[in-house]
C-alpha cells in the first residue's frame, strides 16, 4: 500500500511516524517552545534523527477553546520552515485548514495536506484537486475547536465517523483526486467524549473497512490523561501505548510529539508482527 504525496510515495507496508512541529504559542502540549524558525527546523532536524518518516509542520492550534490565527499569522509562521524543510529529504505535512495557506506550501514543494476540516472550508478542496499529486489527510472533528469539547457528539461515534470520513473522500475522489493519495484520520479528542475516543480506537477495523489508510493522532491527548490521571507533560507513556495499539489495530501512520519512544516502541512491535503465523 503506498500513499502518493508530491515527491514521494510512501510505502505503508510498514507503520510510519509523523513527527509534530508546532509553530505556535498556544498549542496544548508544546505550544511556545519553537519561537522561530530557526529553532522549528532544529527540531525538524531532530525529529529526523530520531527516526520520524513524515514531519508535521502547523503554525494554527487547535486545542479545545482555541482562537482562530489570521491568515496573514499562520502565513508568517509557517512559510519560512516549509522552504527549509522541504529540503530535509522526507515528506513534508502542512497542518492547515486554510485554502490560501494549502496552496502556499503547495507552491513550496509540501508533500501533504493534513486539514482538522477534512477539506470542507471554501476553495480547499479544489486546491488540493488542482495539485494533482499531493498527499491528503482528512480529519473527523464534531463542531469547531472553539466550542467542539463543550459540546462534544452523541452516539455511535463509530459509525457517524465512518460516514463522514467516507462522503469525504468520496467527494474528494469526485473532484479528480486519486484514491492513493487520501488517508484518513478519526481525530481523537475533535468534539469526542473520552468513552467514544477509546471506541475509536477498539473499533477501527470498521473505520479501515472503508477502503482507505488510517492515520491516528493519540499523543498527550485528554483522552489519555482522563484514564491514567497524568498531566500532559507526564503522558509519553501513554501516548506512545495508544500509538503501538492503534498500529495493532490496523493504523498506518501515528503522529506524535514523542519520536524516538514511540519509533522504538514500533520496533517492538514489527519483531513480533513479522513472526506471526
Amino acid at each position: 500500500m503506498l500513499w502518493q504525496t508530491t515527491r514521494f510515495a510512501v510505502d505503508l507496508a510498514r507503520p510510519r511516524v509523523m513527527g509534530i512541529v508546532n509553530a505556535t504559542p498556544d498549542s496544548f502540549s508544546d505550544g511556545g517552545r519553537l519561537s522561530d524558525a530557526h529553532a522549528a527546523l532544529r527540531r525538524c532536524e531532530q525529529l529526523l534523527q530520531e527516526g520520524a518518516d513524515i514531519l508535521d509542520i502547523g503554525g494554527e492550534s487547535t486545542r479545545p477553546g482555541s482562537p482562530p490565527v489570521p491568515l496573514h499569522e499562520e502565513l508568517a509562521r509557517v512559510l519560512p520552515i516549509v522552504q527549509e524543510a522541504v529540503r530535509l529529504g522526507v515528506p513534508v505535512s502542512v497542518d492547515t485548514c486554510k485554502a490560501e495557506v494549502m496552496q502556499a506550501v503547495l507552491d513550496l514543494g509540501a508533500d501533504i495536506i493534513n486539514d482538522i476540516q477534512a477539506l470542507r472550508l471554501p476553495g480547499s478542496a479544489e486546491v488540493v484537486a488542482r495539485h494533482g499529486r499531493c498527499g491528503v489527510c482528512l480529519m473527523h472533528m464534531h463542531g469547531q475547536p472553539q466550542t467542539m469539547q463543550a459540546t462534544p457528539m452523541s452516539g455511535d461515534a463509530v459509525s457517524q465517523v465512518l460516514q463522514f470520513l467516507q462522503q469525504r473522500a468520496l467527494a474528494l475522489q469526485g473532484l479528480g483526486v486519486q484514491k492513493a493519495r487520501i488517508v484518513l484520520d478519526y481525530g481523537i479528542g475533535f468534539g469526542k467524549t473520552v468513552e467514544q475516543n477509546f471506541a475509536l480506537l477498539a473499533r477501527q477495523h470498521a473505520l479501515l473497512a472503508a477502503g482507505w489508510p488510517l492515520l491516528a493522532g493519540w499523543s498527550r491527548k485528554s483522552s489519555l490523561g482522563s484514564v491514567t490521571g497524568l498531566a500532559v507533560a507526564e503522558r509519553l507513556v501513554p501516548s506512545v501505548v495508544a500509538a503501538v495499539l492503534a498500529v495493532e489495530q490496523g493504523a498506518r501512520i501515528v503522529r506524535v510529539h514523542d519520536v524516538r519512544e514511540t519509533v522504538a516502541a514500533l520496533a517492538v512491535w514489527q519483531a513480533m508482527d513479522a513472526q506471526r503465523a
